[in-house]
């Protein structure tokens, strides 16, 4: 069992299923089981990570929109103030395109700091919208994320560490995409899971065969038994 390093997971492509990516419900007791501060760092909007501590009955330390929003449990931290990326998401559906299915208006819904495409939309019109504006696009497997460059969850993490009290190299973090990078450059340790793209695997200290859930269910196995 480990002995309170903190745990920093991404959750879409990293505790999921290849099914959907639907949460895998054999990550439940893994992460409850955890001794240690379990931090949720994600792509998604503020609500998602926050309920899915609450229904897991773990502490609600978040970093949410790639860094946009932190939540050490008792304090609400919005990173950036830019509209930007809400104003490149209008201009794109007065194009006349559109952000993608319902499931993708919900993941917008509660955003504060970012916005969704679906990968499914035309990405050049998008892409010529955004290169006067200052925001950044990101691929993050599932979406594209259009976000203040300045934003990383990286930034969140620190914040964090600092809120609760923890050093970062004491850290270890598990994660699948570029978005996942700046967290794996800050921390002790690194892993990422077989389904990673490009970037995470070249930043990360380890790389694991297994994908998605089975790839992170492997690694706290490990971690588990090389500390008893």
């Amino acid at each position: 069992m480990t002995k309170q390093i903190p745990l920093i997971l991404d959750i879409d492509g990293t505790i999921t299923s290849p099914e959907e990516w639907r949460l895998d419900p054999r990550i439940i007791n893994p992460i409850r089981s955890w001794d240690g501060p379990v931090i949720f760092a994600t792509g998604k909007a503020f609500p998602y990570p926050v309920m899915l501590c609450r229904f897991l009955g773990i502490g609600e330390y978040v970093v949410a929109e790639n860094g946009g929003v932190v939540y050490d449990g008792k304090t609400i931290e919005k990173t950036t103030n830019s509209t930007i990326p809400f104003q490149v998401a209008e201009e794109y559906i007065n194009a006349g395109y559109e952000l993608g299915p319902e499931s993708i208006s919900l993941a917008n819904r509660w955003r504060e700091t970012e916005m969704l495409v679906h990968k499914d939309q035309p990405l050049q019109p998008l892409q010529n919208i955004i290169d006067p504006h200052d925001v950044e696009l990101i691929d993050t497997g599932f979406a594209y994320h259009i976000k203040d460059p300045t934003v990383m969850k990286g930034d969140g993490i620190k914040i964090l560490a600092e809120s609760l009290g923890f050093e970062l190299q004491s850290a270890i973090a598990i994660g699948d995409s570029i978005n996942d990078v700046s967290v794996f450059e800050i921390v002790g340790e690194s892993f990422a899971v077989g389904n990673a793209d490009s970037k995470a695997r070249e930043v990360a200290d380890h790389v694991v065969d297994e994908e998605q859930a089975d790839g992170t269910i492997k690694i706290l196995k490990q971690m588990g038994d090389s500390a008893d």
